[in-house]
């Protein structure tokens, strides 16, 4: 099962249709019993999550092959199956000699950059080469660290055009993902960005508040980073490394991203150097179920990784799963900032993470690397244990932001 994508996002991208602000299939949220028996509905919600993913592979397939077919010069599959940007590779930290023998193989320098002190090159690869003998003839040549650009997919997709979220004047929170209508700070990092997209928006909304949605952080300011724009092969690794940079510049504590993909090199060093200057990064595992690969960036060490619960603080059988867990907050049965104003519901992990984002920043409102334990500390304080006693593979160390959710009506 190692390549089934973010599969919703996948789809959505493939059939270019608006998506259904419901994330996942209609799949039960099965009702949690006494603690004793919390092993036995684990192991049974990985044997139907399971079976449920092996169903979805050969959809995976056929919507990651209709996306290749419908912009191969943009997007091509990396070796282990995931879409990525079509002719291009990354060398984490490469020398003038490495680039020397990889232009006189027939590459090309599209970009050489430097993100938090972590350097890194973009080639194209000759023509006739794909992403996978790219990657192993770079590594003949002497490079340690070499990928693919992958995409990365929010996990969830809203209708219809953006709505601004409430301007405030309190800490800036950012936001990863498509734009923010309405965000204090805009930058893109795309093609066509930045640019209003309706699920950074509706994530955004869950952060400061939008019309009827109540936010997490009522007064929150949004420093909004758009990695999609315009570009089919947006949400790719390095996009989001530099937004992630853009973020540590303007001083922003608490960074949401509300999307999947596989691990990349790259960005798990951006990723570091930025939590290494005081930067809490909050990302949600997605929504393939716990059989699924592990969803990143929650999966980075450090990442505060997130899962959703429904309204009857049942966890969602569709969530996905990271390396680690560290909370769980509301990801179903309520609404968010939806087309023109209106609001919408919504189901998925991709809406936890804002609240838990936004729980943190109340506690820790500015990059300190010296204070970041003691915030740390009272958003646990705020957390609600759930599931077996302590921290536990379904709510990590206890849901958060409950009276966050706007309830449907």
């Amino acid at each position: 099962m190692r390549g089934i994508w973010h599969w919703t996002g996948l789809i959505s991208l493939a059939t270019a249709q608006p998506a259904c602000a419901q994330l996942a299939p209609t799949l039960p949220s099965l009702p949690l019993p006494a603690r004793p028996v919390l092993n036995e509905i684990g192991q049974d919600l990985e044997r139907v999550t399971g079976n449920v993913a092996r169903q979805l592979e050969d959809v995976r397939r056929a919507a990651a092959a209709k996306l290749v077919r419908e912009h191969p010069d943009h997007i091509a599959l990396d070796p282990e199956g995931f879409p990525a940007r079509a002719g291009e590779v990354i060398v984490d930290d490469p020398d003038d000699a490495l680039i020397a023998r990889a232009t006189a193989k027939g590459y090309a320098v599209i970009a050489r950059d430097e993100v938090l002190g972590v350097g890194f090159v973009r080639l194209s690869a000759p023509r006739g080469r794909s992403l996978g003998q790219a990657i192993r003839e770079l590594r003949k040549l002497g490079g340690h660290e070499v990928s693919a650009d992958q995409l990365h997919a929010p996990s969830g997709a809203v209708p219809g055009h953006a709505a601004p979220v409430n301007a405030g004047n309190g800490p800036l929170v950012g936001v990863i993902d498509g734009g923010a209508a309405g965000a204090a700070l805009t930058s893109g990092f795309a093609a066509g960005a930045p640019r209003a997209n309706d699920h950074g928006t509706a994530i955004a909304s869950l952060i400061a508040g939008a019309g009827l949605v109540r936010g997490g952080l009522p007064g929150a300011r949004i420093a909004s980073a758009d990695v999609y724009g315009s570009d089919p092969a947006g949400g790719n690794a390095t996009a989001i490394a530099r937004a992630i940079g853009w973020m540590v510049q303007n001083r922003v504590s608490v960074v949401t991203i509300s999307l999947v993909g596989p691990p990349n090199p790259v960005l798990g060093r951006v990723i570091a150097a930025a939590q290494a200057r005081g930067t809490v990064i909050v990302s949600a595992v997605g929504n393939n179920g716990p059989a699924a690969p592990p969803a990143y960036p929650a999966s980075y060490a450090g990442v505060v990784a997130v899962t959703g619960i429904d309204g009857r603080g049942r966890a969602l059988i569709e969530a996905g799963r990271a390396g680690h867990l560290d909370y769980a907050a509301p990801g179903a049965d309520m609404l968010a900032m939806g087309a023109s104003g209106r609001t919408m519901r919504v189901r998925g992990t991709s809406f936890a993470a804002p609240f838990v984002a936004a729980t943190i920043a109340r506690f820790y409102p500015a990059p300190d690397s010296a204070g970041l334990r003691a915030a740390m500390a009272k958003v646990d304080a705020q957390a609600r244990d759930a599931g077996s006693r302590g921290t536990d593979k379904l709510y990590g160390r206890g849901v958060l932001c409950e009276a966050c959710r706007t309830p449907v009506q």
